[in-house]
């Protein structure tokens, strides 16, 4: 048994709330279980210096924990004077996985900035952010083609990601912090509704696990992707 109850391929209650915060051009408030993530995505009538002049546009991401979005207070890193490398890692990830779905030649010299902030973390926040940030993109880009700056979306496929682990030797969905600080191996997987993966990120915490265990971990995100794409649509209002 999960120390959640939940079924090895039950993900947590899972919501989008669109457009939650008021001044961005797209944003989207999402919750997996107790984890919340604000994603807010800013269009700016401007690329960086390296782009100019292409023809095409930039989407870029920055990700961040408040203070007290886990048990004990974390001092933010604007104080500290420098970011951690995980949250390097995270933001670099998020970016990434946007503009693999994205056109970039199609919205001009612009840049998206989709800034992730953790609210509350228990388990999967960089999964949350990628799947929360697809919806707030694609919202920014609604507001572009609203006023008359583009034509369509240049978002030409559904992004949403995932965790999945060994846990207590089963293979389980959507691990939350009690499951992911004490599992024999986690991933992350970031795919397409239609299968296709464009990032997975898997490691064995005690001992190496089988190809056979991955296929199984694999087949688990790709049920769960398919999930939350439902969801994505829905929240915007597309089914």
């Amino acid at each position: 048994m999960r120390p959640s109850g939940r079924r090895r391929d039950q993900m947590r209650p899972v919501s989008l709330e669109p457009g939650f915060a008021k001044y961005a051009e797209g944003s989207c408030l999402i919750r997996f279980g107790e984890t919340h993530v604000l994603c807010a995505a800013t269009v700016q009538e401007r690329v960086p210096p390296w782009m100019r002049n292409s023809g095409s546009g930039w989407v870029t991401a920055e990700y961040g924990m408040l203070p007290r979005s886990t048990h004990s207070r974390t001092d933010r890193e604007a104080a500290r004077g420098k970011q951690s490398g995980r949250t390097q890692e995270i933001q670099r990830l998020i970016g990434r996985s946007l503009r693999a779905v994205t056109d970039l030649s199609g919205f001009g010299e612009r840049q998206i900035v989709v800034d992730c902030d953790v609210l509350q973390a228990d388990g999967g926040t960089r999964t949350a952010a990628i799947t929360g940030a697809w919806v707030a993109l694609q919202l920014a880009f609604a507001t572009l083609i609203e006023k008359g700056a583009i034509a369509a979306s240049p978002v030409y496929s559904h992004v949403a990601a995932i965790s999945c682990g060994i846990f207590d030797g089963q293979t389980v969905l959507d691990l939350d912090y009690a499951e992911d600080s004490k599992c024999q191996a986690d991933a992350n997987f970031v795919l397409t509704d239609a299968g296709g993966i464009i990032e997975i990120q898997g490691t064995a915490e005690t001992e190496p696990f089988s190809e056979d265990r991955f296929h199984e971990l694999f087949t688990l995100a790709k049920q769960g992707v398919a999930e939350l794409g439902a969801l994505q649509r829905k929240a915007l209002g597309h089914g």
